[in-house]
């Protein structure tokens, strides 16, 4: 398989609005995952012939442009926070996926404006296939939801702006 073959797999798959493509073969194994703003391409080599790997180091990663943009426009948005110090930020205590959800058929665990108290599930962070509720340790009113339901979050990432009064 040929750069090229591999640059218009990618296109391909952009358009045609599948979440996710494996494709092996002897001696490649491609995968690629698009979500929601989201685009990652995982090329995997084994046992590759002498000239792949410099086709398969040159090949162009669409994703990286895509991040940073989003983060530079999120940007602007925090910087009004000035409001927001009165809050207490209840933030991820592990890697994973966020869900505000039990299930896609169940109700939310709390929306913005509900009284929560200590212990209170939030969310669910989904971690190594491991659902993991995270409970309040503050008891007040949820102000403001900081992540979209089934976006990866970082460690120590804000989830949630609580007024504790």
């Amino acid at each position: 398989m040929e750069l090229k073959d591999i640059q218009n797999l990618i296109k391909f798959v952009a358009k045609s609005g599948a979440s996710e493509v494996k494709l092996e073969m002897e001696d490649v194994k491609i995968t690629i995952k698009t979500g929601s703003d989201e685009k990652e391409t995982i090329v995997q080599h084994m046992q590759m012939p002498a000239q792949m790997p410099q086709q398969m180091a040159a090949a162009p990663a669409p994703a990286p442009a895509q991040p940073v943009a989003q983060a530079a426009a999120a940007t602007p948005a925090d910087s009004n926070n000035g409001d927001d110090s009165k809050y207490i930020t209840v933030k991820s205590p592990i890697i994973g996926t966020f869900y505000r959800k039990p299930s896609p058929d169940k109700d939310l665990f709390c929306e913005v404006g509900d009284s929560i108290k200590e212990g209170d599930v939030l969310c669910i962070i989904e971690a190594m296939k491991l659902f993991n509720e995270i409970e309040s340790e503050v008891s007040g009113k949820i102000v403001k939801v900081l992540v979209d339901d089934s976006s990866p979050v970082e460690f120590d990432q804000p989830l949630f702006l609580v007024d504790p009064s």
